[in-house]
C-alpha cells in the first residue's frame, strides 16, 4: 500500500475516489477503467457521483485482497 497513498484500506477492500471538473470527464475515467478491468479480468466495484468516481477493489473469490488487487490500482493510479 505504500504506492498506493490515495487508496485506503477499508476491511478487505481498497478504496479510492477520484474527482473531474463533471460528469463527462468523470465518466471518459471510467471507460479507461473498463478497459484496465476488463484487460486484467479484475473488476473495481464503481460508484459515480456527478464529478466523483469511487472504486473498490477485492478479490471476491478469495475473500480479501490479493495481488490483483494492487497491480489494477496501479495500472488506474496512472491514468491520473
Amino acid at each position: 500500500m505504500r504506492d498506493l497513498h490515495e487508496w485506503q484500506l477499508k476491511g478487505d477492500e481498497i478504496v479510492r475516489t477520484f474527482q473531474f471538473k463533471d460528469f463527462v470527464e468523470s465518466m471518459k475515467f471510467v471507460n479507461k477503467v473498463a478497459d484496465i478491468a476488463e484487460a486484467a479480468q479484475h473488476h473495481p466495484d464503481i460508484k459515480i457521483n456527478w464529478n466523483k468516481v469511487t472504486l473498490s477493489l477485492t478479490t471476491h473469490d478469495t475473500g480479501g485482497l490479493t495481488w490483483n488487487d494492487f497491480d489494477v490500482a496501479t495500472k488506474i493510479d496512472k491514468l491520473s
